[in-house]
């Protein structure tokens, strides 16, 4: 009788049990050299595996589990309708959870997405904090990263190529006369926060445009981090003419501070954010964005999580992004723009002389 076990396999690949047991149930989160190793060393211990526990493992219970970093932000809304209808045109019920750009709210609801058996998950990763999400992977849960990664964590994700529309909007802003422009970053925690950055950064020495690092203030992808960024931007000595805001909601933030202190967006100051939501086009002046298409993300993240989940590995996909030129940046600069400040300095709660 063969009692050889996969903690045999293991040993004798030199891998882990929970590696050698990725590698035989057909999990796509394991190397080349670990599939190879672990299958070598089944077939010389002629290892086989438990079919009957093997079933129990893999009982469905038809539902996948999505988590989203930040419900109240429209893209993410948008990301996760997508998704969960998607998943209902396949069969599968979603579990949704916020995670508030939080990673121990992140954990909270992946232990209990874990605890409850889900057939699979869509997590958009806060930070890099590998723990819980690490233990998705560990226990062959099929998992898929959207929007943002986890370097080091072997899954397949669908992502945005945020270069291409970044250094379109550094190209139209210069085009127009702008040589100092303020830029409102995401989290360098969050990978999309630091690929954006490090994405802008290029684009502006490309174009020679100036490298003031007064020039650039981290948010946190929520609103009142891009209402603080705008204020420290324009308190300086000679602050920016063009504002980029690196996502929708610090955006937001940005438009509701610029209109308390009296800009008129689009011809005292150019704004334009990265994420196009439904009514940046009905604002006035409508705002120009770097759009990328959250429905293919979507959808593109619901088919690589049915690959998974059939034993599959799937590639990555890199989604493309474009600027979308509307009224808020489409004014050539033409040096009047100090007026609008000097019109609002003095009167604003926000502006640095009465905020001691």
């Amino acid at each position: 009788m063969n009692n050889v076990t996969i903690k045999d396999v293991a040993a004798r690949a030199g891998v882990s049990v929970a590696t050698a047991s990725r590698v035989l149930s057909g999990s796509s989160a394991t190397s080349v050299d670990s599939r190879r190793l672990v299958e070598q060393a089944a077939r010389e211990l002629d290892f086989r595996p438990n079919l009957q526990a093997r079933a129990l493992r893999v009982t469905r219970t038809d539902t996948i589990g999505l988590l989203v970093s930040d419900v109240r932000n429209p893209f993410f809304a948008d990301l996760a309708h997508t998704i969960e209808q998607a998943a209902l045109e396949v069969g599968y019920v979603t579990l949704l959870g916020n995670a508030n750009e939080r990673a121990d709210q992140q954990n909270r609801y992946l232990d209990t997405l874990i605890a409850r058996r889900v057939d699979g998950v869509i997590v958009a990763p806060q930070g890099d904090d590998t723990g819980t999400v690490q233990q998705l992977v560990a226990r062959d849960i099929p998992t898929v990263f959207v929007d943002r990664v986890i370097p080091g964590i072997d899954v397949p994700t669908v992502t945005t190529d945020s270069s291409t529309g970044i250094r379109q909007t550094v190209a139209h802003l210069k085009a127009n006369g702008h040589t100092r422009i303020g830029y409102i970053a995401g989290p360098q925690s969050v990978s999309t926060g630091r690929e954006r950055f490090t994405a802008y950064q290029e684009a502006i020495a490309e174009a020679g445009l100036s490298q003031d690092p007064a020039l650039i203030v981290f948010g946190d992808f929520q609103a009142a981090s891009g209402s603080a960024g705008v204020s420290s931007l324009l308190a300086l000595d000679e602050p920016p003419t063009a504002i980029f805001a690196a996502d929708s909601l610090m955006a937001v933030g940005a438009i509701a501070i610029l209109h308390r202190l009296g800009f008129r967006i689009g011809s005292d100051i150019a704004l334009v954010a990265f994420d196009d939501i439904e009514w940046f086009s009905l604002l006035e002046p409508a705002l120009s964005v770097v759009a990328h298409s959250v429905e293919d993300m979507g959808r593109v993240a619901m088919e690589l999580l049915l690959e998974v989940i059939a034993g599959r590995t799937p590639a990555s996909v890199r989604l493309p992004s474009e600027l979308i030129v509307r009224a808020s940046s489409s004014t050539p600069f033409d040096g009047r723009r100090a007026s609008a400040r000097s019109r609002s300095s003095d009167t604003s709660p926000l502006h640095p002389k009465e905020s001691a």
